[in-house]
């Protein structure tokens, strides 16, 4: 039996739709996301492997979230031009970036001033992987593990160059600390990439450098580079034979701190938007066939919360920071 409504609920049952209706268009606008394309925003060159891993993801991501995913270089000043793109983005959900620790976090420390400010013009979404590397010797060096390159490095002090893919990044930065530490007084050699490094290292232009497995490894198979190490604090999967350099007594945070990828958006990006993104992220980093893919290019998928992602961040602030500093690399 229908029971009579008393003036005082219906005055709270039209309350009640009011409010409903105004919340409408916000509560609508958010479960439907996405409503429209989605572009993620690589701050490097199309090719390299920040680039590669956002596209792997960028292919499963979409029948995920049921858009179409558009990845879009955006290269230059070491990753700046594209991060910024993003910082400055519509936080509607519709813009992310695939980045490096480059971009993220080291730059804060590198640049006296910045377009935008990683902490506070961002939101960290995910951490996809970290990308440890491996430290890499011409054949000519006997060396064959890192007390013996130690030592004959020390030896010829004065006398050894070591090359990196560009200023303030991690091979300059772990080569400038490892000079310091020996005081070996080793040069530095700057290029513009790791291709053009790794050639000169092959020739004997420069004796060592730090470089990514995916460079190094057809080298390292040929026989046409010696491998002393990889850094971080676990072995390569595609290197499982190679020991870490903390396992050959170089237990410096230097050593164990390895470059990231991950993804990041506008700040004010919703956070149920973001945490939705770093579930979908997740889940498609740790199917067997993206674990097997990111294994290939010498990365450890970790994908996760932004919590989590948030946590890594502000565990490596400050062992960059003290990198940058030791090394004295400043750019404009």
């Amino acid at each position: 039996m229908n029971q009579p409504i008393n003036r005082r609920q219906l005055l709270a049952r039209g309350a009640a739709v009011s409010a409903g209706l105004a919340a409408a268009p916000w509560v609508q606008a958010q479960a439907a996301w996405p409503s429209k394309p989605i572009r993620i925003i690589v701050p490097f060159n199309p090719g390299g492997a920040t680039d590669v891993s956002a596209r792997l993801i960028a292919d499963k991501l979409g029948p995920r979230l049921g858009q179409t995913i558009i990845v879009e270089n955006k290269g230059g000043a070491a990753g700046i031009l594209g991060t910024d793109t993003v910082a400055k983005a519509a936080p509607d959900g519709s813009t992310f970036t695939i980045s490096l620790s480059t971009s993220l976090l080291i730059n804060q420390f590198l640049f006296a001033k910045l377009p935008y400010d990683p902490q506070k013009d961002l939101v960290m979404v995910s951490q996809i992987a970290v990308a440890p590397v491996t430290l890499v010797v011409h054949p000519d060096v006997p060396a064959r593990n890192a007390a013996e390159l130690q030592a004959w490095i020390t030896k010829n002090k004065g006398k050894v160059s070591y090359g990196s893919w560009g200023i303030g990044s991690y091979a300059h930065l772990a080569g400038a600390y490892m000079s310091q530490a020996l005081n070996a007084d080793m040069s530095h050699v700057a290029y513009k990439g790791e291709a053009p490094m790794l050639q000169d290292l092959l020739g004997g232009q420069i004796q060592m450098a730090y470089a990514s497995a995916s460079g190094t490894k057809p080298h390292i198979d040929a026989g046409k580079l010696k491998i002393i190490g990889v850094t971080g604090d676990q072995r390569m999967a595609v290197l499982p034979n190679v020991p870490t350099l903390v396992e050959q007594g170089l237990k410096d945070d230097a050593y164990r701190i390895c470059g990231f990828v991950g993804m990041a958006a506008p700040a004010k990006t919703p956070m149920d938007i973001v945490q939705r993104m770093a579930k979908e992220v997740n889940a498609v980093v740790q199917t067997p066939e993206m674990r097997e893919k990111f294994a290939a290019m010498g990365f450890n998928p970790v994908a996760g919360t932004p919590e989590a992602f948030m946590a890594a961040y502000r565990k490596d602030y400050p062992v960059w920071e003290q990198l940058v500093k030791a090394s004295g690399a400043k750019l404009d």
